[in-house]
């Protein structure tokens, strides 16, 4: 491949790096509908996790690599040898299978992280990147903290890596801290100083601790890398990735000035960024480039007539370009199953039978409890049954609550769990409102000391009677967290539900990692 001109792949990290975000845990199911939807946007390679790091990563990467197709499957590796065994083992479903080795190379982390001398770091390099390659159909080689790395070390780490077999080479700033020029001509440097084939692609792995992961990924771009890695929606460690929307869209907008080709279909990519928003449970901000809500939106006086005059003089793109128009179509309780299947397609979820049938049976429920079901409303429906732990310990039987301004020491609740054993469990506590107070009720039942990281409650459209959207993520003393949602036109509803479904996949996360925990 010419690595002057032609068209630049995308690498998408979202099910790997984006979920090392603090507070993301998706499950088996939530990653399988997130990387089909980005195999359906033409993502050419997708890293669906770091197979090594627990049994529940092994199923997570080995179920993407057995059901995804159309875009390579990578998984993350250490130059150990049972890590890159463990990422074959997971990928050998996959249609085609790409391991990535990585190892740091800054003086700072071989001294302190490693405390490995750059000659060793070099070996472990010329003995794991040729065993890698005999495991999978392709292999890509790391340098961690490449922008703070020795540049003559660099190039020799990457003529080693090429000499085992790698055919593509990613340049990382991993900590962000790389400003455009300076990275441009790093990047750059080292693609003449490499000085491989047309078969070795260059690739960039930016973060944004600056603010500047789309700038570094652009730069890069135009001096020669072929490839850029990053998440949908910027998610990632501490300040997150490079948002893959805003570096094809940049590249495609300024197409006068980068002169290369991009393949993704573009109109999907508000699609995607919902359904990763929705599955993860972090919101995209209004002002959020090319998928936020007010990405659009023209306010001012002055923008409107110039916008109504001609669309150019205040829009770089096109709504329709990046998906953010969308057909509208009113579901209720007439609506059958082939419009609420044909909804679901548009809006980005690819369901099995099973869970159609689940979703339309919950959906025809809505219906009764409300006039008009939106999209947010369906959206939220769809993504609890997704998310919902395949085995429940518990389940919601009934609760009441007890609260107003004349009550006499404060909000009561009463809630009532059924255990697998098919009894009901039932306690009663007060709090400072209605959730707290079914909160502490219900630990009380579960018996486990566990504490609430987190607590959003949402509305899912501007209606009055919205269904409300609950998530919580609470952590175990041993240290595993799980998250869970709720949804429900009564908001109280909502959050116990949330609350149950997180213990339900606290309980999985903890037998995966092989940790027990004993409650009730």
């Amino acid at each position: 491949m010419d690595n002057q001109t032609g068209t630049v792949q995308f690498f998408d990290t979202t099910l790997r790096d984006g979920e090392q975000a603090a507070r993301i845990n998706l499950n088996v199911n939530e990653k399988l509908q997130i990387a089909k939807q980005l195999a359906h946007i033409g993502i050419n390679t997708i890293e669906a996790g770091f197979a090594a790091a627990s049994p529940g990563d092994f199923e997570c990467v080995q179920s993407i690599a057995r059901e995804v197709r159309g875009s390579t499957i990578c998984a993350l590796a250490r130059t150990k040898e049972s890590d890159i065994k463990t990422a074959a083992d997971a990928l050998v479903s996959a249609e085609r299978s790409r391991i990535h080795i990585f190892i740091a190379t800054s003086d700072l982390h071989m001294q302190y992280k490693l405390k490995m001398t750059p000659e060793q770091v070099l070996e472990e390099v010329r003995r794991t990147v040729p065993y890698a390659k005999s495991l999978a159909q392709e292999v890509e080689f790391s340098a961690e903290d490449a922008s703070r790395s020795e540049v003559p070390f660099l190039i020799e780490i990457f003529k080693a890596a090429v000499a085992g077999g790698a055919t593509v080479l990613n340049i990382p700033d991993t900590v962000g801290y790389a400003v455009p020029d300076e990275f441009g001509a790093l990047v750059k440097t080292i693609i003449d100083g490499v000085g491989a084939g047309p078969e070795v692609i260059y690739s960039v792995h930016c973060h944004n601790d600056l603010g500047l992961a789309t700038a570094n990924s652009l730069a890069a771009v135009k001096v020669g890398a072929r490839q850029i890695e990053g998440c949908i929606n910027g998610l990632g460690e501490r300040g997150g990735n490079a948002a893959l929307e805003e570096v094809v869209m940049g590249l495609r907008t300024r197409r006068d000035f980068y002169g290369v080709n991009t393949t993704l279909d573009t109109t999907k990519l508000v699609t995607v960024s919902r359904l990763v928003s929705r599955l993860t449970g972090v919101p995209v901000v209004p002002n959020k480039p090319i998928v936020g809500a007010n990405a659009f939106a023209h306010e001012s006086g002055i923008h409107q007539h110039g916008v109504l005059a001609k669309r150019e003089t205040y829009e770089i793109m096109r709504a329709e370009d990046v998906g953010a128009e969308a057909a509208v179509m009113v579901l209720g309780k007439h609506s059958g199953r082939h419009a609420f299947s044909d909804r679901l397609a548009q809006l980005g979820y690819n369901l099995e039978k099973e869970e159609l049938n689940t979703a339309f049976a919950h959906f025809k429920v809505l219906c009764d409890e409300k006039k008009e079901v939106s999209d947010g409303d369906i959206e939220a429906l769809v993504a609890d049954i997704i998310s919902a732990a395949p085995e429940r310990r518990y389940e919601l039987a009934s609760y009441e609550i007890e609260c107003g301004t004349e009550i006499v020491g404060g909000p009561t609740a009463r809630v009532v769990l059924k255990t697998t054993d098919g009894k009901e469990h039932c306690d009663a506590a007060v709090g400072n409102g209605p959730v707290d107070a079914a909160y502490i009720a219900m630990q009380r039942i579960i018996n486990l000391d566990l504490t609430l990281e987190n607590f959003t409650i949402a509305a899912t459209s501007q209606a009055s009677d919205s269904v409300g959207e609950a998530q919580v993520t609470v952590r175990h003393p041993s240290g595993v967290a799980a998250s869970g949602r709720g949804i429900s036109t009564d908001t109280v509803k909502a959050c116990i539900m949330a609350y149950v479904n997180a213990v339900n996949n606290l309980y999985l996360v903890a037998a995966a990692k092989e940790i027990k925990i004993n409650g009730n």
